[in-house]
């Protein structure tokens, strides 16, 4: 069962709140509707710095990655951030998650090249067996500072 990877359309709005709900699940979010709906709305802004594939299995959607390019200052050239990873309990251990990077890996190289990077839960054991394979783990430390 390969999965299909491709940018996100306008037709995946249900599908996709529905995957981005369960996403909110599995880290102990709640999202709001208005929450959501501004994220579709970027996702689906061609002028918007965030851009969506998807990845399907037999006409369902099983997964998505979200990535935006910002400015790398070290390099003075383009960078990326994976900001949402996510597949379903029943896609886990088939590849789509490393289908996904490898899809955010070619956009990137196509628009620039440079680093993508990402964070995880210091909990989520899973995903960090398959990023180990991918990526090396950075040295930087995380800090929020919220409002």
């Amino acid at each position: 069962m390969a999965a299909t990877i491709r940018p996100i359309a306008a037709g995946d709005h249900d599908e996709w709140v529905a995957l981005f709900t369960a996403y909110g699940v599995f880290y102990q979010t709640e999202f709001t509707e208005p929450q959501m709906e501004t994220v579709w709305g970027w996702l689906m802004d061609p002028k918007h710095p965030h851009n969506a594939w998807v990845a399907e299995v037999d006409g369902e959607l099983v997964g998505f990655a979200h990535l935006r390019q910002h400015s790398d200052t070290f390099t003075g050239g383009p960078a990326w951030y994976l900001d949402d990873l996510f597949t379903t309990p029943a896609a886990r251990g088939l590849g789509v998650g490393t289908a996904l990077i490898g899809a955010l890996r070619a956009y990137a190289d196509a628009h620039g090249g440079g680093t993508i990077s990402w964070i995880t839960t210091d909990d989520n054991l899973t995903a960090q067996r398959v990023y180990d394979k991918l990526a090396s783990r950075a040295r930087w430390v995380t800090y929020e500072l919220s409002d």
